[in-house]
């Protein structure tokens, strides 16, 4: 079985997705003057020179939630697992230089998500109860299937994503990372009730499953709120705890960022427990944790963007690109630097319990208890995020509220946390855990080569988009009155201008 995945990994992340996400993300980023690059002050100033406005303007289409709980949302859910043990990972599997495809594939990813959150907005479906939606299968349905004519033919790319999208909520790993890292954090043992005894990895688990339904229990809008208040606090923790722990290797830094640069087209011969990985490993392995991390390409992100309050969907494309810059240039070097510094990457440690072992090395056992703090709040928040996303998938399901449909919500909000548990008891008692990263890698493969494809043959409206935007708010061109900013507008008219 596990040759099985290892072979399907391969063929998943070879060479049809690579080319895939490096053509569309370079078509994207050519066909727009290298957006992402030439105008990142203004991504700068209009994202994170934002963050704590009310103000969202008059002009400002309502939605379910604020811009800047959008974003919290949507960076709680790739900030975390991913960029933590996934990360360590990524390093343990393909050694330095896999940071430095990580960081092309996130220079790609940058335009990528703008043009998928752009979609979300332009897409999304507004309920009677005026609450907010969009996604992939939103604009795969309207995108394809009304504007391009497939009819119900969309169905085939939205269920393959869907399914994709909600083989994450029955196969994850992010708890049992946390309470690994927690529980070697603390030293927690084993507890013995009788003749049952429980694992202190299990308890840390169950632990986290109850915070993941309490923060759950609002829905989108109360998962929103609470994120708003957590994240920025949790992230400029890590990003304090990274600066300290590069600090107090200045001297070897340099080593570092060159080992990078160098390995990325050299590769890594083996050293200690590591046993080396060529260049086309190492692009793989960098690529898919890269995806894995700040889900550029994935679709995730716009079923949380959509429902923001926003004056254009390009505006809140703009923080897609900012969402992708943060994880992956700023909290994900944090992390592989740490690793890198810690040498520890190379004695066969692998994923958490990397990481936790680098920052204790930093910190000693005070790093360790940080980490253990952070590493559960961002697997809560990981968790949350997610949570948003198979909301807005099963929001889709059915235009009204059905029977059916009442019953299948009320069976998720019940489920929603109990799969991250079962898989913690499950590889404890197997001692099974070293295909848990094929096996996310490969859920995170199928949605990806979907949603990318489906972008790209969408690309006219968000190039139609961008062009409105320049016009309106960056003096660029001229502002055509007509132009239609949602595809909700155009309800009672031709749906297929």
């Amino acid at each position: 079985m596990i040759d099985f995945l290892n072979w399907l990994n391969g063929v998943l992340w070879g060479l049809p997705l690579i080319v895939l996400m490096v053509v569309t993300g370079l078509y994207f980023t050519i066909r727009s003057g290298c957006f992402q690059f030439r105008y990142f002050g203004r991504i700068w100033r209009h994202t994170a020179g934002t963050l704590f406005h009310k103000n969202h303007g008059p002009e400002a289409r309502e939605g379910m939630i604020s811009p800047f709980q959008a974003i919290m949302t949507a960076v709680g859910g790739t900030v975390g697992f991913g960029n933590i043990a996934g990360v360590a990972t990524a390093v343990a599997a393909g050694g330095p230089g896999a940071v430095f495809w990580m960081w092309m594939t996130a220079a790609l990813g940058m335009i990528l998500k703008q043009v998928e959150v752009t979609l979300g907005l332009y897409y999304r479906r507004r309920k009677d109860n005026g609450d907010t939606y969009g996604g992939p299968t939103y604009y795969m349905e309207q995108g394809l299937g009304e504007k391009h004519h497939w009819g119900k033919l969309w169905l085939i790319p939205g269920i393959i994503f869907a399914i994709g999208i909600f083989s994450t909520f029955f196969v994850t790993s992010s708890t049992l990372t946390a309470s690994q890292v927690v529980s070697g954090a603390l030293n927690l043992g084993d507890l013995h009730l009788g003749g049952l005894t429980i694992e202190g990895i299990v308890i840390v688990g169950v632990f986290i499953t109850i915070l993941t339904y309490i923060i759950t229990s609002g829905g989108t809008k109360g998962v929103a709120n609470t994120f708003a208040k957590l994240v920025p606090i949790m992230s400029v923790v890590y990003i304090l705890m990274g600066i300290v722990m590069i600090l107090v290797n200045i001297t070897r830094v340099p080593a570092a960022i060159g080992s990078i640069f160098v390995n990325a087209f050299t590769g890594t011969a083996a050293i200690g427990g590591f046993a080396g990985c060529a260049v086309s490993q190492m692009v793989r392995v960098g690529m898919a944790r890269a995806v894995y991390s700040n889900e550029a390409g994935w679709g995730t992100s716009p079923m949380i963007h959509s429902s923001a309050k926003t004056v254009h969907p390009v505006e809140q494309g703009l923080w897609g690109s900012f969402e992708v810059f943060f994880d992956t240039f700023i909290i994900c070097t944090i992390t592989a630097l740490a690793v890198i510094l810690s040498g520890a990457w190379t004695d066969g440690t692998n994923g958490g319990t990397l990481a936790l072992t680098a920052f204790g090395q930093g910190f000693g056992t005070i790093g360790k208890y940080l980490l253990a703090i952070v590493m559960v709040i961002f697997t809560v928040t990981t968790s949350g995020g997610w949570f948003t996303y198979y909301l807005a998938i099963l929001e889709h399901l059915g235009h009204s509220d059905s029977a059916w449909k009442k019953v299948l919500m009320k069976v998720f909000y019940a489920l929603r946390a109990l799969p991250g548990l079962l898989w913690t008891i499950y590889l404890v008692k197997t001692n099974n855990q070293g295909f848990i990263w094929t096996v996310v890698d490969i859920t995170s493969a199928i949605p990806t080569f979907i949603n990318v494809a489906v972008i790209l043959i969408l690309s006219g409206d968000y190039f139609r988009l961008l062009r409105d935007y320049k016009a309106r708010y960056m003096n660029i061109g001229s502002v055509d009155e007509n132009a239609v900013l949602f595809y909700e507008d155009l309800h009672g008219e031709d749906a297929t201008a």
